[in-house]
């Protein structure tokens, strides 16, 4: 059998400690030998979130909730989930959202492609590579011809 990770009591290995951004986490998909769907159970203290307003082009991603009574941000409005909602966040600008504490939440997506994310905030885009020491970020008004460059 594989290993085993329960989603509400589960150990959280990673803590991350900027201001407005504390959380614990622990990559579920890591613990239990998973290869195509990747998963990250985050504890998420009131008024702290988990990453800014973003959405992906090239992957799906659900947020499933353990605990508590998040806030979800996205481009209907915000709300606040309840333990058992789960929300499925579309590739593409319709699938921006953002997370805010007090809560205990599954982010679920595939994690067998590189995405592109879109920060709407800050008009920045970044790429998701499957191996996230090789991200990148940028600012869109740094943007450049495609031809840019090409002899």
């Amino acid at each position: 059998m594989r290993s085993v990770y329960n989603l509400v009591s589960g150990r959280l290995e990673h803590e991350h400690d900027r201001d407005g951004w504390r959380t614990r986490s622990t990559r579920v998909a890591s613990e239990i030998g998973a290869n195509s769907i990747g998963g990250s159970v985050y504890d998420i203290p009131a008024g702290e979130r988990t990453f800014p307003y973003h959405y992906h082009h090239g992957s799906e991603e659900w947020l499933v909730v353990l605990d508590g009574a998040p806030e979800l941000r996205t481009p209907s409005g915000t709300r606040t989930l309840a333990p058992g909602d789960v929300v499925c966040f579309p590739s593409g600008p319709d699938g921006a959202h953002a997370v805010t504490g007090p809560g205990r939440v599954l982010i679920l997506s595939n994690a067998d492609s590189t995405t592109v994310a879109v920060y709407p905030d800050s008009d920045k885009l970044g790429t998701r590579p499957r191996d996230d020491h090789d991200r990148l970020d940028f600012q869109r008004a740094s943007a450049v011809d495609y031809w840019d460059g090409e002899r």
